[in-house]
Parts: C-alpha cells; structure tokens; sequence
C-alpha cells in the first residue's frame, strides 16, 4: 500500500511539473507509463486515419457513381434527341397531310404527355443528382483534409524509404485530379442538358391547328379540287420561306400565282398589319359580359346580374316555374355559369374530374369532357373534407373557351364545344379541407387565387396558351374566397381578400397597389364592390368598407353579422349580409348604420345576388328568399326548390339557374 501511494504521488508529483526523482525504479515506471500513453495515442490516431480513409473513400466513390450517372444521362439525352425521333416525323407528316384527323391530334397529345413525363423525370434525376454530387464531394474533401492532417502528424518509421512516399503522394495527387476531372464534366452536363420540353413546345406549335393553338392559321394555296395545305405561324414574317415545305408541285403553282399577280400584290409590312389584326383573338367587352353570367356571381364576380324578368314563384317539388332539371352524375360545389345558350359546370370525386355543359333551352347534355391527362397532375389525389370536395370552384367563361380548376391543381381550358385547348397542373393545393377560389377571366388573362398553407400567390394565364403572364407571392395565409374585378380611378383591379389582408392587384402586371391589414381566421367570403366602396368580411372577424378615393383608408367597420361563406352584395347604397347561421342583415353602404335583418331557420352559404331591384338569397335547406332592395324590410317571395344547396344560384333572360347537391333545375315562367 505504502508503494502504490508512493507511486501515486510520484505521478501526480509529475503531472503538475514537480521535478523528477532520480531513483531507476521511478525511471523505469515512468518509461513504462510514457510508452503505455503513446501507444493510446497512436492507436486513437489510426483509429481516427482508418475513419477518416473509410469516409473518403465511401464519400468519393459515392461521388464518382452520381458523377456517372449524370454523364450517362448527359449521353442519353445527346443522342437521343426525341424532337427528331421517327414517331413524331410520323405524325408530323401525317397530320399535314390530314389536319383534321381527331386520331392524330389524340396521339399527337399522347406523345406531349410522354414527352413532358420524360422532361420532369429527367429534370428531377438532374436537379437530385447535383445535390448529392455536391454534398458528396464535400464529405469527400473533409474527410480527405482530416486524413492528411492525422498523418502528417505521425512520424515515419525510419525504414520507410524516401521513393515509396514520394510514390505514394503522386498516386493521391492522380486519383484527386481524375476524381476532380469526372466531376467537373458531371456538372458541365447538368449545365449543358438541353430543354426538350421547351424545343417539344415549339415544334408541336407548328404542328397543330387553329383551334388547338389559336396562334396557327391555315391558308388553302392549292386548287378547288386539292386537298395539300400549308400551315404559316404568326411568329413568321409572312414571305415565301415562312410556310412549311410543301410538295415540289404545289410550290411551284403558288409561285406562278403569285408571279400572275405580283402588280396587285399588296406590299409585304402592310400585308403583316392586315394579317396580324384580322387573325387578333376578339374579347368580350364589358357590355357583352353584362348580358351574361360568366362566373361566380355574375359579371366581374361582384353579385350583380343585369339579366331581365326574374320569375319569383316557383315549386320543386310540384315542378311549378320548373322549365327542366337534371342530375348532376357527379357532384361538385360550384355555381352554374352561362354564356349563349350554354350552361355549364364541373363535377369531380377521387376517381374523375368532369366539366358538363347543358343546353339552356331544354336541359339536354350538349358535352361533357372528362379532365384527365393532364401534365404534372398528382397520381394520389388530396383529401377534402365532404363540404369542400374536388370541384368547389367556379368555372368562367368569355364566350369562346371555359376554364375549370379543380382541387388536385388542374386547371384546363376548353372551346365551346368541349374540345381541350390546353391543361397544366399548378401544383396540389395545401388545403385541409379543399381548394375552393373560383376563376375570373379578362380579355388576355384567367386569374387564379391560390392561398394556401404554405402562403398565398396569385396567377395570371393567357388564356390562349395557358402560360403564366404574371405570378405573384402574397403576404398571406391560407384563403377559400374568390377574386372579383372592379374599375377603380379608370382601371380594372383583381381585389382578394384572406387572412390578414385585402389587396388590390394591378391587372396587367400583378403588382400589388394597395392592401389593408383587417381580417384574420378562415376567409371565406369574396370581397364585393360599389361607388369606389371595398367591402370585405369574415366570421370571427369584422365587417369593413375600405374607401378607394381615399387613399384605401378605412371608412367604417362593424362585428355585429359576419359572414362565415357567404360574400357580401351591394346596390343602391345598400349592403347585404347573409350568415351560415341564418341572418340576412342590410346596412347602410357608406356610413355602416345598420337598417334590419331578417332570420331564416338555415342557414346561408349561397351568396346574395342582386336582380332588378331585388336580392336573391338561396339557403342550404332550397329556400330563395326574395327581398327588395330597400332600407326597409319587405320579403316578396319565398319559394322552395325542394333539395338541400349551398351554391349560388346563376341568371338569365326570364331564367333562374339553381345547383343542388343532386340536381340542375331551370326556373322561369311557364
């Protein structure tokens, strides 16, 4: 015991600097105890260089793999160019040859559709691969670092020889080049990949017909009794190289035509200029959406509808006023929309999205086209809860072509005819209970409201070719309303309403003019507007006016009757509140007195319209409350559909247009 404590003390005597003993006992302990440590020392060095080699080599062949790989995609890509494969030389020939063949233009999308899977996957393999390849190399050159600051620590045995070392540097020096050749040639394919989605874009233009693409016209050169045809593009500069090669013999009768009347020509810019404005895409103006019923709530979304002789007495369940009804096959929360003599809306479940369009005449099914195929569409569709589902927003209309947008993020345009334009998937909503902002179009542009959990945005699409003309991110949350238009100072605005704010969007550039911090919780009801008066409200929130000749101050708010779906309307001073819990409330519009209010059993999720001096309300038992507009109450009519809705009811000359969960009933006097 007496010698461990001396050895004890002797250690720790050393340990904090004392001076050695000069006994060869001490001695030869301390040799024994210092060998014993550098042996610890170098084994945790080794153990830390064996690691540290493991990870980098790991790491490096891990980066020289994905390297690989995206060489070999590079190569794929190069040589297997699939703008020039023979399948699309075939179609491309056939479909000149035959520019009305429904067959070819159905493969003709097939072989987009593959096309842009192929585009996305190889995309996503490139964008995934460079990653990996960056994070990779990183570990690789750490790894590689800790290893040769381990071993430069470490004294060589003297019997290693001067020329093995050397050797040995060398051989690590050759492999980190090459490893570092390989992977800068991995990142210059990724960069140099070509985008044969886009160049796929292009060349299908040229290939397709007028009313697949508006921005192609066919010019029959060919005799009475000839069917050979060409095909110019707008982008073109309309001389004798624009067209596509035609037939030697065909080509050769158009130059002698043009060489007969070559005196009478007319000059080449002034030719331009002619074409250009007779092949111009025609809008509707504003008087000719008046007369229509294009969206969610009437013309410019704001719940006014300009259609005369309303009936105000009818029976569901009798069929009194009951002109027709059918079954809806399947069901979708959207309003009705009409333009002409068609009525159309959208239906969807997890199995298919569909959009119907009945004659308003009769009822009769005039099409109806099954939205499927589109590209980037989800294989899993989202889940919705049962008052949302996949089809809650409105369709819209401008007289040539209907746009639907569906829950899953499609979004598709048709003619009139039910013929598809063009479809694109705008990404799967984040919504717990399901995607329900309807659409609203304006000359060039379809607008689409999309606030959701992961924050708001705005788009706007041409509505010829379904690109994107603008897209803007919002400072907002999640949002169910719908946007509307209003001429605000002599110029259209998109204003939305979510939670916090309510904004005004500038239309041709999506720049946001003005916003208002003042709603918070689930925003559902659409703003509405009237004498330069913004009105926005929402459950649990407050009712407010916002004053656009004043610098969009507040002009008065109110927390008595908020809406909790149902968007406010508003004519002749008046504004009209409708609650799910069954208040109708009316207010003044510019000064917030309240005037009455008037209690249904159910409660209101349909939207008020306002129809020749009188309100329209539909609750979700089928009960249209018909009232004047007036500061006193007066209920005209209370009829009864018979069937359980909460949409919005859509109207015509002498016609009401009424969606239940089951049914589409056309209301007018018999």
């Amino acid at each position: 015991m007496k010698n461990a404590g001396f050895c004890f003390g002797l250690f720790t005597n050393e340990a904090h600097g004392l001076p050695k003993s000069k006994s060869p006992f001490k001695t030869k302990l301390l040799n024994l105890h210092n060998i014993s440590l550098i042996r610890n020392a170098l084994m945790t060095k080794q153990n830390n260089i064996r690691f540290s080699a493991n990870i980098a080599i790991i790491s490096g062949a891990f980066a020289l793999l994905v390297a690989f790989l995206l060489l070999l995609n590079y190569w794929q890509l190069h040589h297997n160019d699939p703008i020039e494969s023979e399948a699309l030389k075939s179609l491309v020939q056939r479909l000149s040859d035959d520019p009305k063949n429904q067959e070819l233009k159905e493969d003709l999308r097939n072989l987009d559709l593959l096309a842009r899977k192929a585009y996305f996957s190889s995309l996503w393999q490139i964008k995934t691969g460079s990653w990996l390849l960056l994070i990779a190399s990183i570990v690789f050159v750490v790894a590689l670092r800790f290893y040769f600051s381990l071993k430069s620590e470490i004294p060589l045995p003297e019997q290693s020889h001067q020329n093995e070392n050397i050797e040995r540097v060398l051989s690590h020096k050759w492999l980190l080049a090459v490893s570092l050749i390989i992977l800068l040639l991995a990142v210059l394919a990724g960069f140099k990949s070509k985008n044969y989605f886009e160049i796929y874009e292009s060349k299908k233009q040229i290939v397709a017909d007028i009313h697949e693409y508006p921005e192609i016209e066919i010019i029959e050169i060919a005799e009475e009794n000839s069917n050979t045809i060409i095909k110019v593009s707008e982008k073109d500069n309309f001389n004798n190289d624009s067209a596509l090669p035609v037939k030697p013999e065909v080509r050769k009768k158009e130059m002698s035509e043009e060489k007969k009347s070559e005196e009478k020509r007319i000059e080449p810019e002034e030719n331009i200029e002619t074409i250009k404005k007779e092949r111009a895409p025609v809008f509707p103006t504003i008087s000719e959406i008046k007369k229509q019923h294009n969206c969610f709530r009437g013309p410019l979304g704001q719940g006014i509808s300009y259609a005369k002789n309303i009936p105000t007495d009818w029976d569901g369940v009798s069929g009194k006023n009951v002109i027709w009804k059918v079954n809806i096959p399947v069901h979708g929360y959207n309003s009705p929309i009409i333009w002409g003599d068609k009525v159309m809306l959208a239906g969807g479940n997890k199995k298919t999205r569909l959009i119907y369009c009945y004659s308003k005449d009769d009822g009769s099914l005039l099409w109806q086209h099954k939205v499927t195929d589109i590209p980037g569409s989800p294989a899993k569709t989202p889940k919705t809860t049962d008052d949302t589902g996949l089809s809650a927003p409105g369709l819209t209309t401008d007289g040539q072509r209907v746009y639907g947008f569906f829950g899953n993020g499609d979004i598709v345009c048709l003619d009139l005819d039910g013929n598809r334009l063009w479809a694109k998937n705008l990404g799967v909503p984040d919504n717990h209970y399901g995607h329900s902002s309807s659409l609203i179009c304006w000359k060039e542009k379809l607008f689409v409201q999309y606030d959701t959990n992961k924050g708001g945005k705005v788009f706007a699409l041409n509505v010829l070719t379904g690109d994107f003309i603008w897209q803007v991110k919002r400072n907002c949350r999640i949002s169910w309303a719908s946007p509307i238009l209003a001429k605000i100072n002599g110029d259209y605005q998109l204003i939305l309403s979510s939670n916090p704010i309510v904004a005004g969007y500038n239309i041709e550039t999506g720049s946001e003019i003005w916003s208002v911090k003042c709603l918070m919780g689930e925003v559902g009801p659409s703003p509405a507007f009237a004498d330069g008066i913004i009105y926005a409200a929402n459950e649990y929130a407050k009712l407010i006016a916002i004053d656009s000749d004043n610098s969009y101050k507040t002009l008065w708010e109110d927390n008595e009757y908020m809406p909790e779906v149902s968007s406010p309307a508003v004519s002749e001073g008046l504004l009209f509140i409708a609650t799910s819990y069954g208040v109708f409330a009316c207010y003044d519009a510019k000064t917030g007195e309240f005037y009455w209010e008037h209690e249904s059993p159910n409660g209101f999720y349909g939207s008020p319209m306002i129809v020749e001096g009188k309100v329209y309300t539909l609750d979700m038992e089928g009960i249209m409350y018909i009232m004047e507009v007036s500061k006193k109450f007066n209920l005209i009519a209370q009829p009864e559909i018979g069937e359980e809705t909460t949409t919005t009811p859509a109207f015509s000359n002498g016609r009401i247009f009424i969606r239940t969960n089951i049914s589409l009933y056309c209301i007018g006097k018999k």
